[in-house]
């Protein structure tokens, strides 16, 4: 029962699900800033205002509306738009929105997406975008929460687990947006006693963070050995923080977990 609590508490730094991801951001093609995507997506449809430069090198931009298909790509129209003059009082009669063409948007991780957009009778436009970070985000803090999710592929079935749970008070120390520091203790009974930290250097992404560093456990079982860890879509939310974390412990074993926590309020 034990080498199994050990098993799972290591897992927490498991495999996610890219598609289930809210996409929400700002992106750019690297190395092209200057133009750019802004993307708003509510459940599975996605809103999308591309802003470029016409033929004659001036401003223009185009709206996109798209609904998830069936292999987990947005996909639908494009739009442009014409209205009246803003310093003029508005005249809905002025608004109108034309279908130019089709437009789609194809996630290749939670950062990274091909964007692909066709004007009718004009050219098809591809291009590799990534989120684009603003500002930094404040993730230091004193936290109280859970996680949850599975473990499966054991080499030994009776290690799998497709209903992992587990509370915890988290502490995370950040220096800018450089490096930062996980210390998860846990709390509930099957765990309570073990203390894993993970720590590394930061990539800003949009509204993420990646951390690729490494992961040590102590407490009941543990070894305190580190080993490579990675947290994905690390990310303040209105209430605390959350993220996705991947790893492996051998024996075939691989896992999907999401941890989430609230701001502790005398924090």
């Amino acid at each position: 029962m034990l080498r199994r609590i050990v098993l799972a508490t290591w897992l927490f730094f498991a495999a996610f699900n890219a598609s289930a991801l809210e996409f929400t951001d700002v992106y750019v093609a690297p190395g092209e800033e200057g133009w750019g995507v802004l993307l708003v997506q509510s459940d599975t449809f996605q809103f999308l205002a591309i802003f470029i430069y016409g033929q004659d090198g001036k401003p223009t931009w185009y709206t996109a509306y798209l609904t998830l298909d069936a292999a987990g790509n947005y996909t639908g129209t494009l739009y442009a738009s014409t209205g009246p003059y803003y310093g003029a009082p508005w005249d809905p009669t002025a608004q109108h929105n034309v279908q130019v063409g089709t437009a789609s948007f194809v996630p290749s991780d939670i950062y990274d997406a091909t964007l692909t957009y066709a004007l009718t009778g004009g050219p098809t436009i591809i291009k590799l975008i990534r989120r684009f970070p603003l500002t930094p985000y404040v993730l230091s803090g004193i936290y109280s929460g859970s996680m949850a999710g599975s473990i499966t592929g054991c080499q030994d079935p009776t290690k799998n687990d497709t209903a992992f749970r587990a509370r915890y008070a988290l502490a995370v120390a950040q220096a800018g947006d450089t490096a930062a520091t996980l210390t998860f203790t846990f709390v509930d009974p099957n765990h309570n006693g073990i203390v894993c930290t993970a720590s590394g250097p930061l990539t800003h992404l949009g509204r993420l963070y990646q951390l690729n560093g490494q992961l040590s456990c102590t407490g009941p079982g543990q070894s305190g050995v580190s080993a490579p860890v990675t947290i994905d879509s690390f990310h303040p939310t209105g209430q605390g923080i959350e993220g996705h974390v991947t790893g492996s412990a051998g024996s075939g074993c691989t896992g999907s977990l999401h941890f989430s926590a609230v701001l502790n309020v005398n924090n």
